[in-house]
C-alpha cells in the first residue's frame, strides 16, 4: 500500500457536561483526526489522548506535532505491505503511542477499504454483537449518581464503571452497592492512589464484590500493582500502565493484574492491540476495550477491536448522544439492542467526518504529501 498523503486535524469536541476524574475535569475532548490517502482511496482514524498530559504523558497538541513533524515524513511516499513494516518505519520515534496509533490505525482502515474486507476481519475478530457498559465520572451528589445508575441498568447496560478519587470513593461505593446489591460494577482510579497510603482502602473494597479495580496506582507502575493484587480478592485491571506490548509482557509475567483494558490509541495501534489480546488469552487474563470519549470516527474503530477473542467483560462503547450534542461523523453510533453494539460489517470506516462539522471544530490542520 502506497501512502500518497496524510492530513492531520487537531479537533475539539464540546461535551454535554464536564467529564471529571482523578486527573481533572474536561469540558471538551481534544483529538487528532487523521486522513490517509492512497491513490483515490481515503481512510480516517482518530487518536484521543485528551487536551493536557493528565491521563498519560501525551496530549492532543503533542500527538499532532509528533505525528506531523516526525512520523509522517517516515511513511509518506512509501509503500507498506504490512502493519509490521509500517511500525518498523516509525520505530526511530520512541514512545508516543497515541501519535504512532493515529497513523497505524489509518493504515489498517485503508487496508480494509482496499481489500474490501471489514476491519474486524483483518484483525482476526468474529462478527457479532458487543456488550457495552455505562461510565460515570465524579458526580455532584451520591443521590444524583444513584439515579443515573438506575437509568443505565433500565436501558440495558451490562455493567457500570464508576470513576473514583480520594473523597469520592468508599462512602459513595457503599451507597451504590447497598442500592444495587446485584449490579455489576467496577471502579476506575486513574492512578489516583498509592500502595503505601491506601492499602486499607483497597482491602475495604473486597466485601463490595466489584468486578475489578482499574488502574489504582501510578500510571507507569507494574511492580506495586503486582504486590497489591496478591493482597486482594478483587481483580486489578491495568489501563494507563499498559502502553506497549513490552509493558503487557512484563505485567503478565509479574501477575500485576487479572484484566487489561485495551485502548488501541494507548498501546500504539491495532497490531499491538491484537498482540496484547493474544498474550492475555494465553495467560488467562481477560480483556475489554476502553474508550477515550472519541467521536464515532474513533469509537467505531474501537468497536471493531471489541469483537476480538478474549473480550470477557463489556466494553466502553457509547451511543453518540451520550456525550455529544452534535456528532463529528455523518453517521451516528447507536445501540443495536439494549446494552449491545454491532459493527456495520463494511470495509473501511463507515463513520467519516461531516466536512462542515470538521471545519468548525478544527483548531489547526496540516497536509503532508509525497514530493
Amino acid at each position: 500500500m502506497y501512502i500518497d498523503a496524510l492530513d492531520f486535524y487537531y479537533v475539539v469536541h464540546p461535551l454535554k457536561e464536564p467529564w471529571t476524574t482523578a486527573y481533572g475535569s474536561d469540558d471538551a475532548i481534544h483529538t487528532v483526526v487523521t486522513r490517509m490517502t492512497s491513490g483515490t482511496t481515503t481512510a480516517w482514524s482518530e487518536s484521543s489522548p485528551l487536551a493536557a498530559p493528565t491521563y498519560s504523558p501525551e496530549c492532543a497538541i503533542g500527538v499532532f506535532e509528533i505525528a506531523s513533524r516526525f512520523l509522517a515524513p517516515l511513511v509518506v511516499g512509501r509503500s507498506f505491505a504490512s502493519a509490521e513494516a509500517l511500525q518498523d518505519a516509525m520505530a526511530p520515534i520512541k514512545g508516543n503511542p497515541f501519535a504512532h496509533a493515529t497513523i497505524e490505525m489509518a493504515w489498517w482502515v485503508m487496508a480494509s477499504a482496499l481489500q474490501d474486507k471489514p476491519l474486524h476481519v483483518l484483525l482476526g475478530a468474529s462478527q457479532g454483537p458487543v456488550e457495552t457498559g455505562a461510565d460515570f465520572g465524579v458526580q455532584p451528589s451520591i443521590d444524583g449518581l444513584l439515579e443515573r445508575i438506575d437509568q443505565a441498568f433500565q436501558a440495558g447496560y451490562q455493567r457500570v464503571k464508576l470513576k473514583v478519587m480520594p473523597g469520592w470513593d468508599l462512602t459513595m461505593l457503599q451507597a451504590v452497592r447497598s442500592t444495587f446489591p446485584k449490579g455489576v460494577f467496577h471502579i476506575d482510579c486513574n492512578s489516583g492512589y498509592s500502595l503505601e497510603t491506601d492499602l486499607a482502602f483497597f482491602k475495604a473494597l473486597d466485601p463490595l464484590n466489584l468486578a475489578m479495580i482499574e488502574q489504582p496506582l501510578h500510571h507507569t507502575d507494574l511492580i506495586d500493582h503486582a504486590r497489591l493484587q496478591k493482597q486482594l480478592d478483587t481483580p486489578i485491571c491495568l489501563d494507563e500502565s499498559i502502553n506497549s506490548v513490552y509493558a503487557a509482557k512484563k505485567a503478565l509475567k509479574l501477575g500485576a493484574c487479572r484484566f487489561i483494558n485495551l485502548k488501541p490509541g494507548r498501546v500504539g495501534g491495532f497490531l499491538n492491540t491484537v498482540i496484547i489480546n493474544r498474550l492475555c488469552a494465553q495467560a488467562g487474563v481477560g480483556n475489554w476495550v476502553g474508550g477515550m470519549l472519541e467521536s464515532a470516527v474513533g469509537a467505531s474503530l474501537c468497536l471493531e477491536c471489541a469483537m476480538l477473542p478474549n473480550m470477557t467483560y463489556p466494553s466502553d462503547l457509547f451511543p453518540s448522544d451520550v456525550f455529544y450534542e452534535t456528532e463529528l461523523s455523518v453517521e451516528r453510533l447507536t445501540h443495536s439492542a439494549p446494552g449491545q453494539m454491532t459493527s456495520r460489517n463494511l470495509a473501511g470506516n463507515p463513520f467519516v467526518p461531516d466536512p462542515q462539522v470538521l471545519e468548525e471544530r478544527t483548531v489547526t490542520h496540516v497536509h503532508i504529501a509525497a514530493s
